[in-house]
């Protein structure tokens, strides 16, 4: 070499040297510069990934998602390895060997930038996308991108490779409010990500380049290219081999929207926990990934949810029809489009779909559904039993045609019913006059039953390859006007099992569980006759049933209750009393005890004094209560005389699983010894020589109380370690309460659960003055539970509806579900309570006929005596054959009327 050209490159050298210290000093002014303003990569371990708040039934079925993000983290090793392979091939092939920037993408960037004038890429790795995506923004500038470099190279240095990619699985945005990819995987394909195919997985890597513009929803042309191009990066750095190349780019694109994916249709369930959480937590609820646990029960919570609307349904259909919905013009039947359109934006309340007429014929309508589709209605799919609506009492006359009610344009609305297979195949063999019981006898006619090897589950497999297809149906209905309220709560604990404040959510957000304050009428009563109990009365103790008016009440001037029907029976035992729900033995027994210790004694029960009346129209029902507080005073009817508290919260879990709330309800302990909060308040015997009534009624007939020994079942096993709830009444108290409120079913106004074939169902049903409320309050020692149903502007509901109409068929139908299969449960007889027969007539022991009654063994009534006026108390004990003379002789006869 010579000495010019080593000069030269000695020359050439030193020039490289010096634009290197050149350019590291530039990048260590910059790094210097910069780098006060950088966040610490520390903190990338501590990130709280905004997540949703969701919530679960107590089977862990989601009922409720809230937040802006939908974000479902995963850890790396959840993460199926061919769709990291994806990523990595979308992204970047060599995530795993650079520092952080790569040097190669940022030369092409740079190419780019000079040939078009523009920015066209990035050349961002995998970390520069996580240093951005967590802590820099998206604009395009260079300043953003030294930025970006140099925390990428922070990154690299402190979190492993595995770490860095697991937080761009999870932060990545992907459209559609998807952030993270296993949201992304619900949002598309409504599956978790690890049960999607090579072709799903490299569609989703294709998302993070361009959400909007690779979106397979909004461009799958686009999508499609980009996946496959994906896949063809895949083939080329050997993740997948030809056979996997050639089978996923002929794949479909699959890709759909799925909304908020729940598994339980709880609506007012989970704006409650929803309140509930934010709360407990402020507005980190809605972004720290909560998982909130309630009470309900998935298989109950559809329970009430279809009683309800059923119920409701049902006493509309008594009422009338009202009409169509909306009329539109005519021109909007030519456009299919548009009409489709519109049809789509009527939300399907209650299950029931909207519609549009676009023919009617004398007997039958054709209609338009969202989905495009023409049907027919015929005749006696709901046009056969239409009477216009009047008002709530009075309906017009059967539709002879369909042409007197509908017209071309119409909006009405339609049920659909599927009728099963074997239904199908019923039918038809029912109209050729054949009797089917099960699916195999479909094919009774056929060569298979020839077989005389044939079994009934080798006829029934084969029967159900054979049957007839299964038929939809659509039937004409209406959305009702009227509103209604399911609640039913464990009576142990106070846990929520179930709850509807409504016919539908989307109908009216209005939570009439809890926020309707209604008077529960005769509903009500129970409390004032425990009331009595507690204080010296009877079951058997004689109330006058008679007229009774006030004067100068703070009512009005005059008061003049009625019973309903204006019927009097004159003196009445407290337990008929009761079952047939007479309004006057009510208002006595009230004024016997006294406002104020009826008042106290409500107020065990959990009932706020302030909300009750302070006059004896309260014997009637006259508070305004809500479904939830009187669902929770008969839950001591049902657990044996204690209060409990309805909480809905049963647990929260943090985002990694660990529980931050744990309810601690107040829960009964039948086992635990009585200490002073067992006092019963209100509960102070009182001088019934004041208020004793005496009868001379002829014997009435009376079926005899059956009394034996009932199962049982276990108490929860944690009771001991929970909260003691306090009494409400006592035992003995309870115990015959039970038996009263079992009467109201058995001869009462409760008859129609007989249906249910059950005896360990008690309740009581209220009517208000209109009437315009209908309640039936009620339970089994497995769930207590309140409906009720009304209008929300509070008019009338019709004057032959009552509680035992309207809201005891909700209860019975919801009842009937929620105990299926389960044995019959009664609470058990305490101490102190004794069986004994009594004239019905006077209520006093008999040895001739009579019925029997239970007592407390303190105040079991004295021996009936024969030409004296007895006594209807005597605190001797039943073996004493004189007890109570001496007194009735002193004691003279009310007056009846």
């Amino acid at each position: 070499m010579t000495d010019k050209a080593r000069n030269r490159l000695f020359s050439l050298l030193w020039l490289i040297l010096a634009g290197a210290a050149a350019g590291a000093m530039a990048f260590s002014s910059i790094y210097l510069y910069l780098k006060p303003g950088l966040p610490s990569v520390e903190s990338l371990r501590d990130i709280r990934l905004q997540t949703p708040l969701r919530i679960y039934s107590r089977d862990m079925k989601l009922i409720g998602e809230f937040g802006e993000k939908r974000r479902s983290p995963i850890t790396i090793e959840q993460t199926p390895e061919m769709f990291i392979k994806a990523i990595l091939a979308a992204e970047d092939d060599s995530f795993y060997s650079h520092s952080g920037v790569s040097i190669k993408g940022l030369m092409r960037a740079a190419r780019q930038l000079v040939a078009s004038g523009s920015i066209q890429s990035g050349g961002s790795t995998l970390t520069m996308q996580v240093a951005r995506n967590f802590f820099l923004s998206r604009e395009q500038r260079f300043v953003r991108k030294f930025n970006e470099i140099l925390l990428s190279l922070q990154i690299e240095q402190e979190l492993s490779k595995d770490e860095i990619l697991a937080l761009y699985i999870n932060k990545i945005f992907l459209g559609n409010r998807a952030y993270g990819f296993q949201a992304a995987a619900h949002v598309y394909y409504g599956e978790d990500i690890n049960e999607l195919n090579l072709a799903q997985w490299a569609m989703m890597a294709g998302l993070p380049k361009a959400p909007s513009t690779y979106n397979p929803i909004a461009n799958p042309s686009r999508a499609l290219v980009r996946r496959n191009w994906i896949l063809k990066r895949m083939l080329d750095l050997g993740y997948i081999d030809q056979d996997q190349y050639k089978n996923s780019i002929t794949a479909p694109v699959t890709a759909r929207y799925h909304g908020r994916d729940l598994d339980l249709d709880a609506p007012y369930v989970a704006e409650m926990a929803r309140k509930e959480a934010v709360d407990l937590f402020g507005d980190a609820a809605y972004t720290d990934g909560y998982q909130v646990i309630t009470t309900v029960d998935s298989r109950l919570q559809d329970a009430a949810r279809k009683a309800l609307q059923n119920g409701l349904e049902t006493y509309d259909g008594r009422h009338g029809y009202r009409g169509p919905e909306q009329r539109l013009d005519a021109e909007l039947l030519a456009d299919n489009d548009q009409l489709v359109d519109l049809l789509k934006e009527i939300p399907v309340l209650g299950g029931l779909e909207p519609a549009v007429v676009t023919t009617v014929a004398e007997k039958s309508l054709s209609v338009q559904l969202r989905d495009r589709r023409v049907i027919e209605i015929p005749w006696e799919h709901g046009l056969s039993t239409i009477r216009p609506y009047i008002s709530e009492n009075a309906r017009g006359a059967r539709l002879t045609s369909a042409e007197e009610m509908f017209a071309p344009g119409d909006v009405i609305r339609l049920r659909r019913v599927v009728i099963s297979a074997e239904e199908v195949a019923r039918e038809q063999r029912e109209e050729q006059g054949q009797v089917v019981e099960s699916a195999a006898e479909a094919l009774a006619d056929t060569d298979i039953t020839d077989d005389p090897f044939a079994t009934p589950e080798g006829l029934e497999k084969q029967a159900q390859e054979e049957l007839p297809q299964a038929r939809e149906e659509w039937h004409l209905t209406q959305i009702p006007e009227a509103q209604g309220a399911l609640v039913s709560l464990e009576p142990e604990d106070g846990a929520i099992r179930a709850l509807v404040g409504g016919y539908d959510f989307h109908q009216s957000h209005f939570n009439r569980v809890t926020q309707a304050a209604r008077q529960p009428g005769s509903s009500f009563k129970p409390f004032i006759y425990s009331a009595a109990l507690e204080n010296g009365y009877t079951a058997a103790s004689i109330i006058n049933d008679a007229p009774i008016i006030f004067e100068q009440t703070n009512l009005e001037d005059v008061w003049r209750p009625e019973n309903d029907g204006g019927t009097f029976l004159g003196p009445t035992r407290l337990r008929k009393a009761l079952y047939l729900s007479r309004n006057m033995v009510s208002i006595r027994l009230l004024q016997a005890l006294g406002l104020d210790r009826a008042l106290t004694f409500a107020e065990g029960f959990g009932f706020e004094r302030s909300k009750l009346a302070r006059n004896l129209s309260i014997a009637l029902g006259s508070s305004a209560l809500t479904p939830l507080e009187m669902v929770r005073g008969y839950a001591a009817f049902a657990n044996g005389g204690f209060r409990v508290e309805p909480y809905l919260l049963d647990q929260v879990l943090d985002v990694h699983g660990d529980t931050v709330y744990q309810a601690l309800p107040l829960t009964v302990c039948h086992d635990c010894p009585a200490t002073g909060e067992d006092q019963v308040p209100g509960a102070e015997p009182i001088d019934l020589q004041a208020v004793q009534q005496q009868a001379a009624l002829e014997p009435e007939e009376d079926e005899p109380l059956e009394l034996r020994t009932l199962p049982v079942a276990p108490l929860h096993a944690d009771e001991q370690a929970r909260p003691r709830a306090p009494r409400a009444m006592a035992a003995e108290t309870a115990y015959i309460m039970d038996s009263m409120l079992k009467d109201v079913i058995k001869r009462g106004t409760g008859r129609k659960a007989l249906v249910m074939k059950r005896g360990d169902i008690a309740g009581k049903t209220g009517t208000t003055n209109g009437p315009r409320d209908a309640w039936f309050s009620g339970y089994s020692p497995y769930l207590a539970t309140s409906t009720w149903v009304g209008f929300d502007d509070n008019t009338p509901i019709g004057r032959n509806e009552y509680g035992g109409s309207a809201a005891l068929p909700i209860w019975i139908e919801f009842m009937s579900a929620a105990l299926d299969g389960l044995p019959e449960r009664h609470l058990p007889q305490p101490d102190g309570i004794v069986t004994t027969r009594i004239n019905p007539r006077t209520g006093l022991r008999t040895s001739r006929g009579g019925i029997f009654e239970i007592f407390r063994a303190d105040r079991v009534p004295g021996r009936e005596t024969y030409g004296n006026y007895p006594s209807i108390y005597s605190n001797d004990r039943p073996d004493s054959p004189d007890s109570g003379n001496e007194r009735a002789q002193e004691a003279l006869p009310e007056e009846l009327f």
